[in-house]
């Protein structure tokens, strides 16, 4: 009996040993399990990207941020948002949603990594997300329609206020309450801000509050817009990421910026969306309105025909005849330039032009010579750089736009960048820096003019012909004409328009 009594105290032990034992290895068993099967959740944020191969970001049809333009992805946060995913070696998918809540409800429920969205990094937000560097300074409009009551601040206003819901906007009406009690207005999710302009148009809403970029935009084509004040401090605009207790992602952002900034992308960027709407000439702008879709229609025939012939886009070149003439056939300037695209006489021999003030002839002309300034920009040289700087050079000549890029060069610009190029030119004018250059002084802020206006005309004409208002560049019409070249080689680079006297007179070979 003591026997069995010992051998049943030792098996308890064994058993009690066993069992510990089994506790701790089925305990060690789940713990392995776990670190394998949560191993992506120790990886932080920045890591899961780049092992997945995607970042997805929020963002929203607009023409200040993404947008679809001939079957392919352009905008401001398009350009950038892409750069980011290279940098990360990453390939970009963007969640294009339809209002600020669904962007901010990506964010939250892991839908999108960052929303790059042309949002202002407010107060509000600041408190739930976490934001990247500002890369753009905005300020918001209140807009009303041309021709109405002008109000001079809220308590004017007399009518119906319409904002985006959940926008910076709409959190800016609350502070601008406690000191204008009456003030009311409505939030919507349904509309888009290009659309409540259109409402303020048509007299559907009397009042809307919009960013100044957005408004600019819009105002080329929609000449009654008309901004009533400006509502608020200046607001930047970043990316938003959740705000949480990873900041790897934050941190390549941040890092990204600063390389960004440094090598002035971010300014190419926003010039190449933005760089020709900052000033709103209502007058002039309407006078194009109205002769876009009166005038030019005498016209249209031979700028098309110039088109093909050229392989260039016709409203490009119907754009440059207006800026050239406003689509006179009969003008003429005091340094001898005549004609619809204004070319000199010397130009016009060598082109085979018989009379400068046959439309026909002059519009052919004035493709051909702006095929061969196009022609001659460096290969390397991308669009839509490549267009700009082969209308700088179609204004003021060759000969000064290469004065300008030296300088651009040696103040450490970037010589083959229209964003840096334009900064430059207007130093033609001055003594010390003009007598320093192969062709001296001319008046080099007028081609920063030229080019400027012709993007904007270039932009409603596009718009008018495909009927729909969207954000334009001239990718499209700089690709067109890549690999154009004149059939004519041995013709002057002289001075074309009427917009400067600088009549150089340089043999092409």
């Amino acid at each position: 009996m003591a026997y069995i009594n010992g051998f049943k105290a030792k098996l308890g032990g064994y058993l009690k040993h066993l069992a510990a034992f089994t506790a701790t290895f089925g305990i060690l068993l789940l713990t392995l399990t776990g670190l394998s099967g949560c191993q992506d959740t120790q990886l932080n944020k920045l890591e899961q990207i780049k092992k997945s191969g995607i970042l997805r970001i929020a963002t929203r049809n607009s023409p200040t941020t993404y947008y679809i333009q001939n079957e392919s992805a352009a905008g401001v946060e398009y350009e950038l948002a892409t750069a980011f995913a290279e940098r990360l070696g990453v390939t970009p998918v963007f969640v294009a949603e339809d209002n600020l809540s669904d962007i901010f409800n990506a964010l939250d429920t892991g839908r999108a990594d960052i929303a790059a969205a042309g949002l202002t990094a407010s107060s509000e937000r600041k408190k739930h997300y976490l934001f990247g560097p500002p890369y753009q300074e905005i300020s918001a409009k209140l807009v009303f329609k041309q021709g109405k009551s002008w109000p001079r601040h809220f308590g004017q206003l007399d009518g119906d206020l319409r904002v985006i819901a959940n926008s910076s906007h709409a959190h800016m009406l609350l502070d601008v309450k406690k000191e204008f009690s009456n003030l009311s207005w409505r939030e919507t999710e349904e509309h888009t801000p290009e659309e409540l302009l259109d409402m303020v148009l048509d007299e559907t809403i009397d009042y809307t509050i919009t960013d100044s970029v957005e408004l600019n935009l819009n105002r080329r084509f929609k000449t009654e817009l008309a901004i009533a004040f400006t509502v608020g401090d200046p607001q930047q605009l970043a990316w938003a990421l959740p705000k949480n207790n990873d900041y790897s992602l934050l941190q390549e952002v941040v890092q990204f910026f600063g390389q960004q900034q440094q090598q002035g992308t971010v300014a190419q960027v926003i010039d190449q969306y933005y760089g020709h709407v900052d000033d709103f000439d209502y007058v002039g702008a309407k006078a194009f309105m109205e002769a876009a879709q009166s005038e030019l229609k005498d016209f249209e025939g031979y700028f098309k025909q110039a088109g093909n012939s050229t392989e260039l886009d016709w409203r490009l070149l119907a754009a440059m005849g207006y800026q050239e003439s406003h689509w006179n056939p009969k003008a003429r300037s005091h340094t001898g330039v005549r004609g619809m695209m204004m070319l000199t006489k010397n130009t016009a021999k060598q082109l085979g032009i018989k009379s400068r003030l046959d439309p026909q002839q002059s519009i052919d002309g004035g493709a051909e010579y702006f095929k061969l300034m196009h022609s001659r920009i460096p290969e390397r040289i991308s669009e839509p750089d490549r267009t700009w700087l082969a209308l700088a050079a179609y204004n003021i000549g060759w000969g000064h736009l290469e004065d300008a890029r030296v300088i651009t060069e040696r103040q450490g610009g970037d010589p083959d960048k229209w964003v840096d190029v334009k900064e430059r030119l207007p130093l033609l004018k001055q003594k010390k820096y003009y007598k320093q250059t192969k062709y001296g002084y001319a008046r080099g802020d007028e081609p920063v003019h030229y080019v400027t206006n012709i993007r904007r005309y270039f932009d409603v004409l596009v718009w008018l012909d495909e009927e729909k208002p969207q954000s334009i560049d001239l990718l499209d019409a700089g690709e067109m004409m890549a690999d154009a070249r004149p059939n004519n080689q041995n013709v002057e680079s002289d001075n074309t328009s009427s917009n400067s006297d600088s009549d150089e007179a340089k043999t092409i070979d």
